[in-house]
């Protein structure tokens, strides 16, 4: 297990380079991102650790980051501004684009990763935002009218989008469609990914401590499993690029865990090494299936290997 100290700033999200299979980013945020700066980390891991590579300054918080699908060197920031930048490492010190739309807190971006010249915002504004590094303005307001944690298309369609929000709502947006959104009730979710093997199914969790998946196709059956294990709420949930049935976690209880969803679904292990509220996890496209990082408000990275957790 490798660690590296964000100094100063806690952690709020991680991702591995999709490009690099030594390279990773961490959006964090002074103050535990209530008031202050935010700092980009761009971390390479080596045989002596994990080593900066560059890191950027921002003036307001860092919520969400999203490594660019078309060029290897590029990030997207979400910030507490309302601002979503697009830095390059070998640019220094500044952004290469600005843009500024929504009025409240950008809480999550995501690169689609079917059409590569798109990706997404949402905001505690009530929207989620569509939009190409080509252009200065978005391309596509979609309305939710609540607090919107987490947007992230479908990496199965260029065109299908979804989101979760305040209101209890999983919503699923067809772009080709005029906006408006297929309903999904769960309970307060903060999280939402796309299982990466099984094009309907998405897995959300929340401030109840619960992880559910749905089929997409069938809203009105109710979640296909419920996965309990968590003590407090969980802020992030991935699946493995590699494991069709495996499932990451990130709960403010401290603790990263993994999950699988098939017959009986339940946790594999779990990983308890922060000590404080785990905020983000992301797993490694490269090399052996296992590897994935985690940070936290301890102004922890860890990277180490599911497989040592999973008994």
């Amino acid at each position: 297990m490798l660690h590296f100290r964000t100094e100063g700033f806690n952690g709020c999200a991680v991702k591995y380079s999709p490009f690099f299979d030594n390279r990773l980013a961490v959006a964090s945020s002074a103050n535990f991102g209530l008031v202050g700066n935010g700092r980009l980390y761009i971390l390479e891991l080596t045989p002596n650790g994990i080593v900066p590579y560059k890191w950027f300054t921002t003036q307001d918080s860092l919520y969400d980051l999203a490594w660019s699908e078309i060029h290897e060197n590029q990030v997207l920031t979400a910030s507490g501004d309302g601002s979503i930048k697009l830095f390059d490492t070998e640019v220094a010190d500044f952004p290469i684009q600005n843009w500024k739309e929504h009025n409240r807190e950008v809480f999550s971006v995501h690169w689609n990763l079917v059409a590569k010249d798109r990706f997404c915002s949402s905001s505690w504004d009530g929207t989620v935002r569509v939009w190409t590094p080509n252009r200065p303005h978005s391309l596509l307001t979609l309305p939710t009218h609540s607090c919107t944690y987490s947007a992230a298309f479908s990496p199965h369609s260029p065109d299908i989008l979804s989101c979760v929000s305040s209101d209890s709502y999983l919503r699923v947006f067809d772009l080709r469609t005029p906006a408006s959104a297929s309903n999904h009730l769960t309970l307060q979710a903060l999280t939402m990914d796309w299982n990466k093997y099984r094009p309907s199914t998405i897995a959300t969790a929340g401030v109840d401590r619960t992880i559910r998946t749905f089929d997409i196709r069938a809203p009105g059956q109710g979640p296909q499993t419920v996965m309990l294990g968590h003590e407090y709420a969980v802020r992030k949930v991935a699946w493995s690029p590699h494991l069709s049935d495996v499932l990451l976690s990130a709960s403010y209880d401290m603790t990263c865990r993994a999950w699988s969803d098939q017959t009986p679904p339940g946790a594999l292990g779990r990983m308890g090494r922060h000590t404080e509220f785990v905020t983000g996890v992301d797993w490694c496209l490269f090399g052996s299936e296992g590897w994935c990082a985690s940070v936290g408000w301890d102004e922890s990275l860890y990277v180490w290997d599911v497989r040592a957790v999973m008994g």
